[in-house]
């Protein structure tokens, strides 16, 4: 009886990579990440290039491509906090807290409810009420990894922040003007009601420079709110876990590490200029995760999506932009 041929083992993942990489769809998410690289490529623009690579011709790297966003998000996340002017912000944050606790906690409210109304998934709920309360992008950036979302649920969540930011910057300083906003109650209102702090700045520049000033300053105390909330999710989701005999999402240990990159930055000056380096970078890493988070999407998983997210975000802002223009304005009336 003749012998069996012995199989032959397969190529190791790395070769087969290179392979695939070679050839001209590889070439072009190959081509995707170099742009995202560069500086001055928004991060909106990065993601919509990883989407419409995958949606087209497809991810045929996607076995190294998910893997690195995984990583490469919280580290972002953890450079980030060498900006952050932790004084500063927390001038700022006493100035606006009420306003800002009670926002964050009426919008996480109101985004439970219409999630569950609208039939978006627990997941991508989340992501899209975590974005409209704190901070955009980078309020999903760090609850994304606690929550074990995958790059379906990232993606959507992302996608409606950003579109979301891109009408706030058109819309805004028309209606303070309309309405005789004053710079200081226009720059409170934007810092309040829009989604990411570059969508925040850019709005109040076109306000003039007391916005400016204003906005950042409570935009960045408003960015802090990441901790608290993100760790509240990351023990929200440890017991879900338990109760429900699944793993939860990771433990938040990378927001320890922005606070410490942010203490750091703050009360160490001989190293702020190294945070301030850091965080460049860590940007344009931030830039870089997100065209590998579209590179995730897929036909089908967008089809499963449907348009509900999407109104879930308008829902959402609608409302957090009304509501705080109103307080706001009711301020300034009392003064």
């Amino acid at each position: 009886m003749p012998s069996a041929t012995p199989a032959v083992p397969p190529p190791p993942p790395a070769a087969v990579d290179l392979g695939v990489a070679l050839r001209w769809p590889g070439l072009l998410v190959v081509a995707g990440g170099v742009l995202a690289c560069l500086p001055g490529v928004p991060a909106a623009a990065a993601l919509a290039v990883g989407a419409a690579i995958a949606l087209t011709v497809g991810n045929p790297l996607a076995r190294r491509t998910g893997p690195l966003a995984k990583k490469l998000l919280p580290a972002a996340v953890i450079g980030l906090g060498g900006a952050m002017d932790l004084e500063q912000v927390a001038r700022a944050g006493a100035r606006g807290f009420g306003y800002t606790v009670v926002s964050i906690g009426a919008t996480l409210a109101l985004g439970w409810l219409l999630a569950r109304w609208l039939g978006v998934d627990r997941k991508t709920g989340t992501l899209v009420s975590v974005g409209t309360a704190i901070c955009g992008g980078s309020a999903i950036a760090a609850a994304a990894p606690v929550l074990g979302a995958d790059d379906r649920e990232l993606s959507v969540s992302l996608g409606t922040v950003f579109l979301l930011n891109s009408v706030a910057l058109l819309v805004f300083p028309p209606i303070g003007h309309a309405l005789g906003m004053g710079q200081k109650a226009f720059g409170l209102w934007a810092a309040l009601a829009i989604h990411d702090t570059s969508s925040v700045v850019g709005a109040a520049l076109q306000y003039g420079p007391e916005a400016t000033t204003v906005a950042t300053t409570v935009k960045l105390a408003r960015a802090l709110w990441i901790v608290p909330v993100t760790l509240a999710i990351g023990v929200l989701e440890r017991r879900r876990g338990g109760a429900t005999g699944h793993r939860g999402g990771r433990p938040p240990w990378f927001i320890l590490g922005f606070l410490a990159v942010a203490a750091a930055a703050t009360y160490l000056p001989t190293l702020r200029p190294a945070g301030l380096l850091l965080a460049k970078v860590a940007e344009r890493a931030m830039v870089v995760t997100l065209f590998l988070i579209g590179l995730g999407l897929s036909r089908e998983s967008l089809r499963a999506v449907g348009a509900r997210p999407l109104l879930l975000g308008v829902g959402l802002w609608v409302v957090a932009l009304t509501g705080t223009l109103t307080a706001v304005l009711l301020k300034v009336a009392a003064i």
